[in-house]
């Protein structure tokens, strides 16, 4: 325990205890970190970096690149994505729509309950009438959570959230989900 181990993050990499900064005296050279040559069985190098691009435009600001739908017009739309022509248009990029595999999760849930009007009119009315217990059968149905959406193609992927309104838009997502898997073949 006594024994100090080197200090990784040098630039000293044989841990001679040199400064910071100065070449290293056993011919390596310093680390260099980041892409660099092929490996993990890649064999080609490492694509070189997007350049950057502002998302809004302004005075000597390039605004972004956007490609327009076809002529036709959009055939379907999800959420952020977008079926146009033979495209699939996402915000993370164009892919292609012949072989694209699409999928839904409902994340969505109902509940059913009393709602607090239909306890006080339950009350009031027994007071009054044993008819009153019948304003305890009145359901209120809410539906909250979201169904994701996902599409990939052409080696992209990208997930959309849609909120559930009610119970039935499971089944409105899944309508146009088939729509869009029947223009994908």
């Amino acid at each position: 325990m006594s024994e100090q181990q080197p200090n990784p993050y040098t630039s000293d990499p044989a841990g001679q205890g040199g400064q910071p900064g100065t070449p290293a005296t056993s011919g390596q050279g310093d680390y260099k970190w980041g892409p660099g040559e092929a490996s993990y069985g890649y064999p080609q190098p490492y694509p070189a970096p997007p350049a950057y691009q502002p998302t809004i435009g302004g005075a000597g600001i390039p605004s972004p690149a956007y490609h327009a739908a076809p002529v036709g017009g959009a055939g379907l739309s999800l959420g952020d994505i977008t079926v146009a022509g033979d495209q699939i248009i996402t915000p993370s990029g164009n892919m292609p729509l012949r072989g694209a595999m699409w999928n839904a999760t409902d994340f969505s849930r109902t509940e059913e309950k009393i709602p607090p009007h239909a306890i006080v009119l339950a009350i009031i009315f027994f007071l009054f009438c044993l008819l009153g217990l019948l304003f305890l059968l009145m359901k209120q149905k809410t539906t909250t959570g979201y169904i994701q959406v996902t599409v990939t193609s052409g080696g992209r992927h990208h997930s959309t959230m849609i909120p559930a309104v009610d119970a039935y838009t499971y089944q409105w997502v899944m309508g146009q989900l088939n729509y869009a898997r029947s223009l994908s073949i």
